[in-house]
């Protein structure tokens, strides 16, 4: 086997083992990238349905409290508000999705599906935790999950939820007596819950992926047919000159001329080397034939 070959096969080898780590270092690497992309979407979005809860809570309901009295206003229920916020921002991108999934809600809309309803058990069996991240198959593909307790903390919401007495004619009207009551202080009753689809980053990813690896893959192909020209330039050649030179002379041509030698690497030094036994070995000969 020809020495090129033999480089080029430990090279090549070489090379499929470092592309093989590179790619798993970095498509690990794209994937997680592209998860914490999805999770960070999801968060601009739970925080925009929170800011809305909030401003609907602060602003809104203050301002229609005499209006209360008279009819039910469904625009000054927190939850309403961040649906409808949610609901607009789904006519653009309508994978997305949020719901304050409740285990006995006052609107049947917000009532919590068996996939839900074990976030919001998880949130009542561990209080400590803030925040729940998962993954989930759908029909539409693989969905990131980002879920925060809905804990009563603030015991005027009991006004609307402790008792059907306690609660305003007009949402009874509303919604009815039968669901929505019972809560307790500090209980956790859902979950908001985000969901974000998966499929757009991770073919981010996956394209990134095929992009880097090919590129990878050219620049190692690039490398192997730059070191095979400078390895047939600077070693094959000259070896074979030198092999070619020697076969002549180990057949008696003697009278050859001497290699033309340039550079001072280590094959230059072999050509010296062998240019000086050529010189040693036509003397020799020389001496024995003037003593015949």
């Amino acid at each position: 086997m020809k020495l090129s070959v033999k480089f080029n096969i430990a090279l090549t080898i070489s090379m499929i083992i470092g592309a093989a780590i590179a790619g798993v270092f970095a498509n690990k690497l794209l994937q997680d990238n592209a998860r914490e992309e999805v999770l960070e979407e999801a968060r601009i979005m739970m925080q925009s349905a929170v800011a809305v809860r909030k401003y609907t809570v602060s602003e809104i309901k203050p301002l229609l409290a005499m209006q209360q009295q008279r009819t039910f206003i469904k625009q000054t229920v927190p939850a309403y508000a961040a649906r409808q916020y949610i609901a607009k921002v789904r006519k653009k991108y309508p994978d997305y999705n949020y719901k304050e999934a409740t285990l006995n809600p006052t609107n049947p809309v917000d009532k919590a599906t068996d996939w839900e309803t074990d976030i919001v058990s998880h949130f009542r069996g561990h209080d400590e935790v803030t925040e729940l991240v998962g993954e989930r198959d759908t029909p539409t593909g693989r969905m990131l999950y980002l879920g925060i307790p809905i804990k009563i903390t603030n015991a005027a919401c009991l006004s609307c939820h402790s008792t059907p007495d306690a609660a305003p004619s007009t949402m009874i009207k509303a919604y009815g007596s039968s669901n929505g009551f019972g809560w307790q202080h500090n209980e956790t009753v859902g979950a908001q819950i985000v969901s974000i689809p998966m499929h757009l980053p991770l073919d981010r990813a996956h394209n990134t992926f095929v992009t880097f690896m090919t590129s990878l893959i050219s620049v190692f192909v690039g490398i192997i047919v730059l070191i095979n020209v400078m390895l047939h330039f600077m070693v094959i050649k000259p070896v074979s000159i030198l092999a070619e030179k020697a076969n002549e002379v180990s057949l008696g041509a003697l009278q050859s001329e001497e290699l033309t030698i340039k550079g001072s690497d280590e094959i230059s030094s072999l050509g010296h080397s062998f240019n000086r036994m050529h010189r040693s070995l036509t003397s020799a000969v020389s001496l024995l034939e003037e003593d015949d």
